[in-house]
């Protein structure tokens, strides 16, 4: 059962039951049942806190429906427009190295990015991925602006990892005014159509499935949910 399968839901996916279908296709992975998967969806307006969130970043705790996400990280917000991408995969058969998975999603959301000329970039004690923005008034300390393109988040059980990425294609961005965004009040977010790149969902699917193929190996052809 080690095969890996690719799902793409067209319909945006309650917050809850992808949590309930993440948990029992990790039961599934650790029993040997069920083989890895990879599944791209969208969300309805919401936000999530990971295990490092603080109450002061949620600013408007009314504006959408909040739930406990148990991964890591802080306040985010998913929606329409954002491509989230689930990964669950069995690291008991990869490398068991927490670090090496993080960095490999992140180098994953890099080079999708590149591909449509995206410049994105890592940034020390700041998960997830950053694009500098030079048309953008520099930081009062002179370092220019940059704007959180990508966020990644995950939760590992039992050498069994889910949760996984998101990437902004064309969410409306006035939504993460309610949170801190990763706790992290200095910098901004941005998409792709923000940064003046006409990319739809089907396009970034594509590439994504390109891209995984090269950090993580073999995937099966796209499945619609």
């Amino acid at each position: 059962m080690n095969r890996l399968e690719w799902r793409i839901s067209d319909d945006a996916v309650p917050y809850d039951e992808a949590l309930s279908t993440m948990e029992a296709r990790v039961a599934a992975i650790r029993a040997g049942t069920a083989g890895e998967m990879v599944w791209l969806l969208e969300h309805p307006p919401l936000y999530t806190a990971g295990t490092s969130a603080r109450a002061q970043d949620l600013l408007e705790p009314a504006r959408f429906p909040v739930h406990v996400a148990g991964r890591g990280g802080q306040y985010t917000y998913h929606g329409p427009g954002q491509r989230v991408a689930y990964v669950m995969l069995d690291l008991r058969a990869r490398r068991q190295d927490v670090r090496r998975y993080v960095s490999d999603l992140e180098e994953w959301t890099i080079r999708t990015l590149g591909r449509f000329n995206v410049k994105a970039e890592r940034r020390e004690g700041r998960v997830g991925v950053w694009v500098v923005r030079p048309d953008k008034p520099p930081l009062p300390d002179g370092s220019p602006r940059e704007d959180k393109i990508a966020a990644i988040g995950v939760r590992i059980r039992h050498w069994v990892a889910f949760h996984g990425i998101s990437i902004n294609v064309e969410p409306d961005l006035s939504h993460y005014a309610g949170i801190v965004p990763c706790g992290i009040a200095d910098h901004g977010v941005t998409s792709l159509v923000d940064l003046g790149l006409p990319v739809t969902l089907a396009d970034l699917d594509a590439v994504l499935a390109e891209t995984f193929q090269e950090v993580f190996g073999e995937i099966r052809p796209s499945a619609a949910a």
